[in-house]
């Protein structure tokens, strides 16, 4: 995986993946360059959001942040982002600022962009099928293709952009409630909240509703990564 650091440092230069990745014609070689891109990736994502955790919990730790203009500054500022009407709730700010699974994550990101392959990757950095309402974006190809439709794909300066948005997507949105109810239990319970615990509740995601959990499911089982949600991101 060493030989790869260089390279996903520098990704964002890039649209889509480096060039040497499409190149790759044995699929099972493919797969394995998908998994030494995108893991880093995904950890650097999670290390962002447990050092923002710890950050939160300082912050309500401090019997004086009341006093404190920066603190309630950057609540409210969090509080939007994350969708949270409370800025004083600190349990809704961890139950919605948490990491996510790798395997799911590498599951996700390999069923919605076809391993790195489809049009949205490589015109947009759009890993995981990302859409907005306007058509500003990258306008989908479908037998409505004539008809002036109000929504397009979005369009990410990075990889990196395109994973950071998956994150926030999981964390905030009100249909992975159930997502996020279950990883808290688990970390209550000193657990670990795996892929496979996890792609039951992201049902949603998708219109294939439990088809797709099912297919997030093998893939994770075939591949073998639940082995990344054992490795330690800073709690």
């Amino acid at each position: 995986m060493k030989k790869f650091l260089s390279i996903i440092l520098a990704l964002h230069l890039y649209a889509a993946f480096p060039d040497f990745y499409y190149r790759i014609k044995n699929i099972q070689k493919q797969k394995e360059a998908f998994v030494n891109i995108m893991l880093p990736l995904i950890q650097n994502e999670n290390r962002k959001i447990i050092l923002l955790r710890k950050k939160i919990i300082d912050i309500f730790n401090d019997p004086f942040f009341l006093l404190k203009k920066e603190d309630i500054v950057f609540l409210a500022k969090l509080a939007k982002k994350y969708k949270i009407k409370d800025i004083f709730n600190e349990k809704e700010y961890l139950l919605k600022i948490d990491k996510i699974p790798p395997s799911l994550a590498l599951a996700q990101a390999a069923i919605e962009s076809a391993w790195g392959k489809s049009r949205f990757v490589r015109l947009g950095n759009n890993l995981f099928g990302h859409w907005k309402y306007s058509n500003d974006g990258i306008k989908p190809k479908s037998r409505y293709a004539d008809i002036d439709i109000n929504y397009s794909l979005r369009i990410f300066p990075s990889i990196e952009a395109s994973l950071g948005a998956y994150m926030l997507n999981l964390n905030r949105n009100p249909a992975y409630k159930n997502f996020r109810k279950k990883r808290a239990l688990f970390r209550k319970k000193h657990k670990i909240f795996t892929g496979l615990d996890a792609a039951p509740t992201i049902k949603d995601y998708s219109q294939l509703k439990e088809i797709y959990v099912k297919r997030i499911e093998n893939l994770i089982n075939c591949n073998k990564w639940i082995r990344f949600d054992k490795i330690a991101i800073n709690k």
